[in-house]
């Protein structure tokens, strides 16, 4: 059995990918339309069509990983096509998958494309701790043959609108099904069924652990024509291989799909939200369009692209969004205050309901918000200090400049030297009015200090001073 895995052309598929981040109705309509084209051509190498006696016998497994959305649901209709129109003798759907994101219209369709091919579909929930649930399960109860992995479990079976027994699901109606000990009953819980359990309730055919073990299973109930033959091993055991012309095509998503697909999942748009809102407030406060904003826009779309495809609440996402607007306020104040808790309150009740089907674990969940956290409280306030702060390195050129007392200086207060205005202390002895000239005598951070152009008292700062400079002189 030859395995054949598809081939890609990832520079090509970068550049294709740059050009539609730059469209916006590329990045959020394009991949939903252009999937629903059988012929279109998706990057995999092709794999040529038996052609007669001899020629290779094709069974190609797909890959479905993650929620099954529009962009699965449009590659797997089109890998059933693509495997017909290579007369394939069988088509399998490696799956691992929580869910899917399609109405019930959209998962029917899907259902029946998957039971009226021309081709015999199988579905293997595996490796082990894979999982099929919702719309997911109905796919596997609606496949020709379906076989989980030990370790693997289906469930989470929701009511469907236009299912039907043809389907093979037997929870057709808008009950929700339990498992007892003794079988299948109706009731208000939705439980898991393990490999096992599954098995013996009619949900799938067989245990398999491997995808060659069940590949052999489906050749075994018949759904295959004989692909194994017998092979003599070097200890004399008798084993079972899979017949020399018999090619397994591995397909999965191209890149820029698989992109997107990545994007429309919970925990990815939930990050991917974050920083977007955080890079365009980095970029506010640093001016023009940089880096931040590049990367926040690229962000902030494949995030819309998500936010799209899931099911979320729409309150919550404006309380996200406002958080940021909170966090603006205190931000440009330069000290977290009233309106960075008002902000964090409303980032984690927003956070905490985005969601609605379908929830999100807490690791992204305490990522995200430490995430925000360290970057309002720490990482912002240090930048616009940086930024806006004024710089002493450079201004020992002010020391003996005269200026004017804007306000009494007593011992603080502002004055203006060469035009602009700065913080200033004088000495407690000799304080300034408004109005009254004086000399800039030294620098103290951003602050001046200040004495009047006569009459100035010596401080004990500058005694101590003056008193070192003699010690020095009498020394040498």
């Amino acid at each position: 059995m030859h395995v054949r895995r598809t081939r890609r052309r990832p520079l090509a598929r970068l550049a294709a990918g740059v050009l539609l981040l730059v469209a916006f109705g590329g990045l959020v309509a394009g991949p939903a339309s252009a999937h629903d084209e059988p012929g279109a051509h998706d990057g995999e190498t092709e794999t040529p069509a038996p052609a007669g006696d001899g020629s290779p016998r094709l069974i190609v497994v797909v890959e479905v990983n993650g929620l099954i959305d529009p962009i699965m649901s449009s590659y797997i209709r089109r890998q059933i096509t693509i495997a017909e129109g290579r007369h394939a003798i069988g088509v399998v759907l490696h799956m691992d998958s929580a869910g899917t994101t399609l109405d019930d219209e959209a998962l029917v369709n899907l259902l029946d494309n998957v039971r009226l091919a021309h081709v015999p579909v199988g579905v293997w929930v595996g490796p082990s701790g894979a999982q099929a649930l919702g719309g997911a399960a109905h796919l596997v109860t609606t496949a020709d043959f379906a076989a989980i992995a030990p370790g693997g479990r289906i469930g989470d079976f929701t009511a469907v609108q236009g299912l039907t027994h043809a389907h093979g699901s037997p929870f057709t109606s808008e009950k929700v099904h339990r498992h007892d000990d003794d079988g299948l009953h109706s009731g208000p819980s939705v439980r898991y069924f393990s490999a096992d359990v599954a098995m013996g309730a009619g949900l799938t055919h067989s245990t398999a652990p491997t995808i060659g073990e069940f590949i052999f299973a489906l050749s075994d109930d018949g759904y295959l024509p004989p692909i194994t033959q017998e092979v003599t091993g070097d200890d004399g055991v008798v084993r079972r291989a899979p017949a020399p012309d018999v090619v397994v095509s591995f397909v999965s998503l191209p890149l820029i799909d698989g992109l997107f697909h990545t994007a429309a999942s919970p925990a990815i748009t939930y990050l991917l939200l974050l920083a977007a809102l955080s890079m365009l407030l980095l970029d506010f406060y640093t001016g023009g369009i940089g880096v931040a904003a590049a990367v926040g826009a690229v962000c902030g779309l494949l995030a819309a692209f998500g936010l799209g495809t899931l099911d979320i609440r729409p309150w919550a996402l404006v309380l996200v969004v406002v958080a940021f607007v909170a966090f603006a306020i205190d931000i440009q104040a330069g000290v977290p205050r009233f309106w960075t808790a008002v902000g964090g309150v409303l980032a984690l009740v927003g956070s905490l309901g985005l969601f609605g089907q379908h929830s999100m674990s807490w690791i992204p969940l305490l990522v995200g918000l430490v995430g925000v956290g360290v970057f309002v409280l720490s990482g912002m306030p240090a930048l616009v200090r940086t930024r806006y702060g004024t710089a002493t390195v450079g201004r020992e050129w002010m020391i003996g400049a005269d200026g004017t007392a804007v306000t009494d200086i007593d011992p603080d207060g502002t004055v203006e030297v060469h035009g602009a205005r700065w913080r200033a202390r004088v000495n407690r002895l000799t304080p300034l009015e408004a109005g009254e000239p004086l000399r800039v005598s030294g620098l103290s951070g951003v602050v001046l200090e200040v004495e009047p152009l006569e009459g100035a008292a010596v401080d004990y700062r500058e005694m101590r001073r003056k008193r070192g400079e003699s010690t020095v002189s009498e020394t040498e």
